[in-house]
């Protein structure tokens, strides 16, 4: 049944020429019996009438409007050449239907008007001398209502396609838009991943490269402190190595199976680590705490801590010999405060003006597109007297998540 549904589905008109082939037949057969009702015209003509009513149902879905004409002529004939009503009048009511579920709305209304006036021509020319006047309106009323209601619901049905049309093209335009963002939310997380990995190698491997050349410039002098560098080696090395896992899971499937354990985000608590780890690497920094610690939403402390992170990086990379560094941070009811400084005379200004601290031109960009993420505000620029000085204003509510 399917598959014969399909089939009809896709031969629209070979369907209606059934229809009409067989509508025709009925007709012709009422024309032969002289059964066709009141009219004075051969049967050659009302056969002709019949041949092009039953066409008009036959093409009516490839030519609709055409067909309406076609249809009209006919009627009018009908009343010319007196021919009396027929079966295949029926045709009328298929037509009126057609167009009226069709778009072209002067067709529609033009079969709307035609379906009013049809009734009541056909009346008058074919009208009973024994009925009352009361009697004819009645009977015209009557006949009128199934035109009236082929039409409404054939604009019925054109109301519901455009329904379904319009959902259709709302679901295509939703599911469109659901791919974009999907792609978008890859890109925003790689790039995510592409800063996290930026501080991850940028911090921990500068401290390993400054404690393995303090390590060889002190192992035959000094055997401990080269030790000492060495345990600092390998648990900068560890650290960089768990967060580097924990970064590279996000871009990792394995189908059936679950995820690795990962450490999980540095937050501000663990600022006075870094800090710790920076002072073990030779770079004396002064950190201070203000205000009242709070819980703060991940965004926020992720952003802070990788915030102090770069900045003393950028520090030990390109402060110069014997520099020194503070950190601050500031506890406030509505947000964090950060402030890094250092008193380096080296190439600070240079890369700043050049548009990064890194040496590469992306980290104070990056450092702009984090707190940015947070509706954070950032501040750097060199200190007045030398030095290099980093301001952060990280909002609780606005932009953290």
């Amino acid at each position: 049944m399917q598959r014969l549904y399909d089939f009809l589905r896709r031969h629209p008109t070979g369907v209606d020429s059934f229809w009409a082939v067989l509508l025709l037949g009925l007709s012709l057969i009422t024309i032969a019996e002289g059964s066709t009702g009141a009219g004075h015209a051969s049967g050659l003509v009302k056969a002709v009438v019949a041949v092009a009513l039953c066409a008009v149902i036959a093409l009516r879905r490839r030519w609709p409007e055409k067909m309406l004409l076609l249809a009209t002529a006919v009627g009018l004939a009908q009343l010319v050449f007196d021919t009396g009503q027929n079966l295949a009048d029926f045709a009328l009511l298929v037509i009126i239907y057609t167009v009226a579920s069709g778009n072209t709305r002067w067709a529609s209304r033009y079969a709307l008007i035609g379906g009013l006036i049809a009734p009541t021509l056909a009346n008058l020319r074919w009208s009973d001398p024994d009925q009352t006047m009361t009697t004819s309106v009645v009977g015209t009323v009557f006949i009128t209502v199934p035109f009236v209601l082929a039409w409404v619901l054939g604009d019925s049905m054109r109301t519901r396609r455009a329904y379904w049309a319009q959902l259709e093209e709302r679901a295509t335009r939703l599911e469109k838009e659901r791919e974009q963002q999907s792609r978008m939310a890859v890109v925003a997380e790689r790039a995510r991943i592409a800063r996290e990995l930026h501080d991850v190698v940028a911090h921990n491997v500068s401290v390993m490269v400054v404690q393995a050349d303090g390590a060889a410039y002190v192992l035959d002098a000094s055997p401990d402190q080269a030790k000492q560098a060495l345990e600092t080696i390998s648990g900068t090395g560890r650290q960089a190595l768990a967060e580097m896992r924990r970064l590279l899971g996000v871009l990792r499937t394995e189908e059936g199976g679950e995820g690795g354990e990962y450490v999980p985000q540095p937050d501000v608590e663990q600022i006075g680590d870094l800090v710790e780890q920076v002072r073990g690497a030779g770079l004396p920094v002064d950190f201070q705490v203000e205000g009242a610690p709070r819980p703060l939403p991940s965004g926020v402390e992720l952003t802070a801590y990788r915030i102090v992170q770069e900045a003393l990086t950028n520090t030990r990379k390109h402060g110069g010999p014997g520099a020194g560094a503070s950190v601050r941070l500031t506890f406030f009811d509505d947000g964090l405060g950060l402030l890094v400084e250092d008193d380096g005379r080296g190439a600070q200004q240079e890369l700043y003006e050049a548009g990064g601290a890194d040496g590469m031109g992306h980290g104070l960009i990056g450092m702009r597109e984090r707190v940015g993420m947070v509706g954070g505000t950032l501040d750097a620029g060199p200190r007045p007297g030398g030095g290099f000085r980093i301001s952060v204003l990280l909002p609780i509510k606005p932009g953290g998540r």
